[in-house]
């Protein structure tokens, strides 16, 4: 059978340990291997492999002896509990050893796992345990994670639930790190916090994450639209030094607040405004733009449209002045509208 969506993830996180296979499959390496070793702990736990009720066959050994994984399906162990035979790197290729070796699982044999790449539809592996009445296929996409992930991967570093905006800052740690990061991040910050009764504060996140000279557009629009005066010319500067052009700043600026300002502008506020949106915004950043349209207000939104409508104008008429002491000039002006 398929899983997908929430139903997928608590699977994973219980497996059912009367079912013949499970099968994980996706582009991103880490993610598949983070979900695989989150239902392989579930089903043999953390002793398992130590009490040799894990086996691992990689998949290209597999395809010179495809008696490997029949072999490790019915072999008994020394020791009590659960037991899974692991197949990594599959391929369409072990269709056929895979569906053979389902079809002669019975109760007591061990649980086959497999981990694959990206496949399509079509694929054959897929079909396999798609087709099967006691096996599950589970596609692994690059969503950003989400809010049970992450209060999952707190949970496991020993962190409670932190305040509403440390929450924000550790989602978007989530999103713009590897799965595989963001997890030792998270242990790097139960580290720091053990026996530190006090709660999780924004710069504590911020001194466990990973250092990156580089930044995007959504940070300066981040630094602006909260009236951090302060932090604005450093992340200016390294924008630019990442080649940003100050007209192409000034467009996505534009856009951003065109954004904010229709979600400022819906009767049923902020909250209804969201909606309208189009392309629309989930998760995190949905909640960061009804914030700052809240925040901000229509009139608000509207004088600083106005002045980026006047500096967009101004860079491109005949003697524009210099392009980013403008586009700073103008930043500064929005931020501090930002903190009246």
């Amino acid at each position: 059978m398929k899983m997908s969506g929430a139903q997928a993830n608590g699977y994973l996180k219980s497996p059912d340990p009367k079912h013949a296979g499970l099968l994980i499959f996706g582009a991103d390496p880490m993610r598949v291997a983070g979900k695989r070793q989150e239902a392989i702990l579930a089903l043999v736990g953390p002793q398992g492999e130590e009490e040799m009720r894990l086996t691992r066959i990689n998949g290209a050994d597999l395809r010179k002896d495809p008696a490997l994984v029949n072999d490790a399906i019915k072999a008994q162990g020394f020791f009590p509990g659960h037991r899974v035979a692991f197949v990594e790197d599959a391929t369409d290729g072990l269709s056929k050893t895979l569906a053979t070796a389902l079809a002669d699982w019975q109760d007591g044999d061990a649980q086959l796992v497999v981990t694959a790449g990206q496949l399509t539809a079509k694929s054959a592996l897929r079909k396999v345990f798609e087709g099967h009445p006691a096996a599950v296929a589970i596609g692994i996409y690059d969503d950003p994670p989400s809010r049970d992930d992450i209060e999952a991967t707190l949970n496991n570093a020993g962190l409670s639930a932190p305040p509403r905006d440390v929450m924000d800052a550790v989602f978007s740690l989530a999103q713009s790190l590897e799965p595989g990061d963001f997890r030792q991040t998270v242990e790097k910050i139960g580290l720091y916090k053990r026996n530190d009764p006090d709660p999780l504060t924004i710069a504590e996140v911020n001194a466990c994450a990973p250092q990156s000279a580089d930044v995007d557009m959504d940070d300066v629009l981040d630094v602006v639209t909260s009236g951090q005066t302060d932090q604005l010319g450093p992340t200016l500067r390294n924008l630019y030094a990442q080649g940003v052009l100050p007209i192409t700043l000034c467009i996505m600026a534009m856009r951003h607040f065109r954004r904010l300002h229709v979600v400022a502008s819906d009767p049923g506020g902020p909250g209804a405004g969201i909606g309208r949106l189009r392309p629309p915004v989930f998760g995190p950043r949905r909640d960061k733009i009804a914030r700052q349209a809240s925040h901000w207000g229509r009139d608000r939104l509207e004088k600083a449209l106005t002045t980026l409508t006047d500096t967009d104008l101004q860079m491109r008429s005949a003697n524009p002045a210099p392009t980013q002491a403008l586009m700073e000039r103008t930043l500064i002006r929005l931020a501090m509208m930002a903190r009246r």
